[in-house]
């Protein structure tokens, strides 16, 4: 089980992961290479582009040759030239103190028989550093100090921060208890009060989100102004999302682009994210799909080569906002009772039991903490049971290695090769990936794009993803971009990563398909969503859950920063509710009011009709029943939302907004009566409350006098019309009078029941008082 650090854990600099921004975001053609699934940018060339590229190299060929002569001539003295300037250039370290103050050290220098060729602290009990400036200091004594005492002070304090860091990092990596947690920061705290730079963004972090520390925003403003000025992109992200959230300091959409824009520009990919969504969307900058597209694939890039071939942990996207409409929907987490239970049956030998809890303890999620080892146990039970499912499983375990599981091609390959004999489609799958990619076995396209297709035809998203890489790259086959789009759109159904990721560099680059920048911006948006800072969704919702909303709403808010539709409902529905207290009163409804309309242009139907409700009753802005009609329109055309309808009818109906029309207020009721049955007994009083209005408005309109003096009820009804009406009275009353009758006769009591005794009321002095 890997530890999230307070930002994921995989916002750290590119440039050991990836290469520069400008490299990442290169345009890609034919000649992709694929691992994983994955399509990687390479400098490989299309056939069409392969004629002209010839007769280009031919003539830079001719070129070349007619220069390698003088160039051969010059190349010796310009090497030797390189080499004097780079002589010349090299530091020179100067003795301070000692017996040679001011003399250059000479390095290698000779101690206690041993040869240095740096500075060394040996034979001094402080630690401090020194050099010769001779070769033999036996001989001569000639020495003198490499550093200042003041620099010297200052490194061994360093390197004290950087041994407490540790300490605490071991404990925080190796716990998973909370008090356990809560030690290691402590020893984080006093690393970061030593200025170490990785421990004040530990604990930053942590003060910010109130994870393991109290929370304490102010506290972590200073520390991120600290780290900013000291260089750090970690510190210029999270001051660039209190500018923007107005946490702490007077909110500035100005001052949080540029803190981003440093950090994106230091490698940070959260940073890089937040850019993404802000010029896809337009949030202070003007709306650019090229540029947001840029910054997207950069992160995307690091994602798809960090996903393994289990797809990732599971990303729980829970709205509170439905939660609270529909109490009984199921959240897609399991209740602790029903995991018990599933354990219960695991034990007791039900083999699909077993292969759902290594399922769940494989990828985590749906309340289920990531664990191998758990995993592996419940895999072999049910693999000794002779389930193809959990051989598969385990297959991908061994191929794929973990702290648990040593990584083992060949046990791998028996466990994909019991599986596949069964026709499981994981372990016909696992079996192409080994043919493909030569683990455990030759090298093998043939065999392999059969196994895939065998899993492909049994809707095996792995399978459907491996089956269009080997189309996309003509792997085995001959390359065919409308095979590959095709099994990358039903892997991408299945809800794969990579299949995403694929689809997404083929829209980018218009490989097999038009070119869509509005299309590769979402899909790449879909794949950054599932990095591992996704986790933070669970983490804000379990400390909503846990009563700290001020947590919540700061966790809620940096991913809102992010582009997380769910973050931002969650954020303005906490906002909505007050529950935050960290935000002023007269903010919280144009804060909420805000990220609801961030969530609205995302597609989130509640966010959109909310929108209408806060223009309606004005909070957080004026009252604007037009503004308010619009939002509720856009509900009911797009998302086709009853409660939208019911409320475009009751504008309607008052004239709020619009012209008063009751019969288009008619047809609203009904159609949001038609749109869920929910709505049935709202639409029907207020239908009942409109027909009353409009007989009330008809009635109003005529003149009763005049209607009965035109009537002649000798020419309507004949002219023994009263007698007809005296005859309908008296069977009418009749009628009443018999029922009454009915009614007074006693009731027959059946055999052996005798009728309750009243129970006595207290006596006076006893009873509540009302």
């Amino acid at each position: 089980l890997f530890l999230l650090d307070e930002e994921g854990n995989q916002d750290e600099s590119l440039d050991s992961k990836t290469s520069s921004a400008e490299d990442q975001v290169k345009d890609h053609s034919t000649g992709t290479r694929v691992v994983a699934g994955q399509i990687f940018l390479e400098s490989g060339k299309s056939d069409s582009q392969s004629e002209d590229e010839e007769n280009f190299q031919s003539q830079e060929e001719e070129k070349e040759n007619s220069l390698e002569e003088l160039n051969s001539l010059d190349m010796s003295s310009l090497l030797n030239k390189d080499l004097e300037e780079a002589e010349m250039q090299s530091p020179v370290l100067t003795a301070i103190g000692g017996t040679a103050d001011g003399e250059p050290c000479h390095f290698p220098f000779l101690f206690m028989e041993k040869e240095y060729a740096e500075c060394t602290a040996d034979g001094r009990e402080d630690g401090r550093l020194w050099c010769a400036t001779t070769y033999d200091y036996k001989k001569d004594q000639k020495w003198g100090f490499c550093e200042s005492e003041e620099f010297c002070n200052k490194r061994r304090q360093m390197q004290e921060a950087e041994d407490v860091y540790q300490i605490g990092m071991k404990i925080l990596n190796e716990s998973s208890k909370k008090a356990q947690k809560k030690v290691a920061y402590q020893y984080l705290l006093k690393a970061a009060d030593m200025n170490h730079t990785k421990a004040m963004e530990k604990v930053s972090y942590a003060l910010l989100f109130g994870d393991y520390l109290k929370q304490n925003i102010q506290l972590s403003k200073e520390l991120f102004e600290k780290l900013t000025e000291e260089g750090s992109p970690k510190g210029q992200m999270a001051l660039g999302f209190l500018y923007a959230s107005g946490l702490g300091v007077n909110s500035s959409q100005a001052k949080a682009l540029v803190y981003y824009t440093f950090g994106a520009l230091g490698g940070n990919l959260i940073a890089h994210m937040i850019l993404g969504y802000r010029y896809w969307a337009g949030i202070g900058v003007l709306q650019s799909c090229e540029s947001a597209l840029t910054h997207y694939r950069l992160v995307a890039n690091h994602v798809a080569s960090d996903i393994s071939l289990t797809g990732g942990t599971v990303v729980q996207r829970i709205r509170l906002a439905d939660e609270v409409e529909n109490p009984g929907m199921a959240s897609g987490m399991l209740e602790e009772d029903l995991i018990q239970y599933y354990q219960f049956l695991a034990e007791k030998g039900d083999v699909q039991a077993q292969v759902g809890l290594g399922q769940l303890h494989l990828h985590g999620g749906r309340g289920v903490e990531q664990n191998h080892q758990r995993a592996f146990e419940y895999f072999n039970q049910a693999a000794n049971a002779g389930n193809s499912h959990a051989m598969a499983f385990l297959g991908k375990m061994y191929s794929e290695g973990s702290d648990v599981v040593p990584q083992s091609n060949e046990t791998a390959l028996q466990y994909f090769k019991k599986a596949a004999d069964m026709g499981n489609p994981v372990g016909q799958s696992g079996l192409g990936m080994a043919y493909l990619y030569g683990r455990g076995v030759p090298v093998n396209y043939e065999l392999a794009l059969k196994y895939f297709q065998k899993a492909a035809e049994q809707g095996w998203v792995d399978g459907q993803l491996q089956l269009g890489s080997m189309y996309y790259n003509g792997i085995g086959v001959k390359r065919d971009y409308k095979q590959a789009l095709k099994y990358f759109n039903l892997a991408s159904q299945g809800g794969h990563i990579l299949a995403f990721y694929n689809l997404a560099q083929m829209h980018a680059t218009g490989t097999g398909v038009m070119r869509s920048c509005h299309t590769a911006v979402e899909l790449f948006k879909n794949v950054c969503e599932r990095g591992r800072w996704s986790e933070r969704l669970m983490t804000a919702y379990n400390s909503y859950k846990d009563g700290d909303s001020n947590s919540a709403v700061v966790q809620y808010l940096l991913l809102a920063e992010q582009g997380y539709e769910v973050a931002q409902s969650n954020a303005a529905f906490i906002l909505d509710q007050k529950e935050a207290s960290i935000v002023g009163e007269n903010e919280t409804y144009p804060r909420a009011l805000l990220h609801w309309n961030r969530a609205a242009s995302q597609g989130y139907t509640v966010a959109r009709i909310k929108l209408g409700d806060y223009h309606f009753y004005g909070f957080g802005t004026d009252v604007d029943y037009e503004t308010a009609f619009i939002h509720y329109r856009l509900a009911s055309e797009q998302q086709h939302s009853a409660q939208a309808m019911f409320n475009l009818g009751y504008m309607h109906e008052k004239g709020l907004g619009i012209k008063q029309d009751i019969h288009l207020a008619k047809r609203f009721y009904d159609m949001a009566a038609e749109a869920s049955p929910d709505a049935q007994v709202p639409v029907f009083l207020a239908l009942c409350k409109l027909g009353v209005i409009y007989s009330f408005q008809y009635v109003r309109e005529i003149n009763i006098r005049e209607v009965f003096s035109h009537i002649d009820m000798d020419q309507l009804l004949g002219p023994e019309w009263d007698l007809y009406l005296m005859t309908i009275i008296a069977l009418l009353l009749g009628t009443i009078i018999a029922y009454r009758q009915r009614q007074h006769q006693a009731i027959p009591r059946p055999a052996g029941l005798r009728p309750a005794v009243p129970q006595q009321e207290p006596p006076p002095e006893h009873q509540p008082p009302q």
